[in-house]
């Protein structure tokens, strides 16, 4: 994960997803202070801002820190602080996370993941010389390196297939598969982490 600067809300998103989301929240009698009630079936209005959070975040996945095409369904709004546990940020465009899907189901609604939104940077480093594991800064406190663990364990971050993703990123950049740029692009994370380590 890398730290991911909170975008401006769309000039649209008041009246096509927060004002519609309230008056349904309101009609159905749910506080906006207390938890959804289990089982609760809402309106997914959130659904109408994708293609702005999609734009906003650079079709970056806040979680793997890698591009992804929309055109693929993969696509996701994460609910940083989950529905289930406070109503009033269900229709809150500053509680949206760009998420790839499967980031999105890893997280679900577990309260025990770091935010991208207040991530500092450094805290995930990345072993690019044998196989793509990622794993706290050293340099971090012990609780802080629990928070690290603790997020890249809940999200499976370290799932063989993300890391022989990340290792080919890597190669194929130092292969000169493609260009600095695209390689900032599809992989911010692999990216930095290999300017870090002088590996560029």
């Amino acid at each position: 994960m890398i730290p991911v600067s909170p975008q401006p809300e769309p000039a649209q998103f008041n009246s096509d997803v927060r004002q519609k989301g309230l008056a349904h929240l309101a009609k159905k009698g749910l506080a906006l202070d207390q938890p959804l009630p289990s089982g609760t079936k809402i309106q997914s209005y959130w659904r109408n801002c994708l293609d702005d959070l999609y734009t906003s975040y650079q079709s970056t996945c806040a979680y793997l820190a890698v591009y992804f095409e929309r055109g693929t369904g993969a696509a996701s709004v994460d609910h940083f602080v989950a529905k289930s546990r406070l109503a009033g940020l269900t229709y809150e465009w500053s509680n949206y996370r760009l998420a790839c899907l499967g980031m999105n189901r890893c997280k679900n609604n577990f309260d025990d993941v770091l935010d991208p939104f207040t991530l500092q940077g450094g805290w995930f480093h990345l072993d690019l010389l044998v196989d793509g594991r990622i794993f706290p800064n050293p340099a971090l406190s012990p609780a802080d390196q629990g928070q690290v663990t603790n997020t890249i364990h809940r999200l499976g971050l370290n799932d063989p297939v993300h890391k022989k993703m990340r290792m080919r990123h890597f190669q194929e950049y130092i292969q000169h598969h493609f260009t600095a740029d695209y390689f900032k692009k599809i992989s911010p994370f692999v990216w930095l982490e290999a300017d870090r380590q002088g590996l560029l």
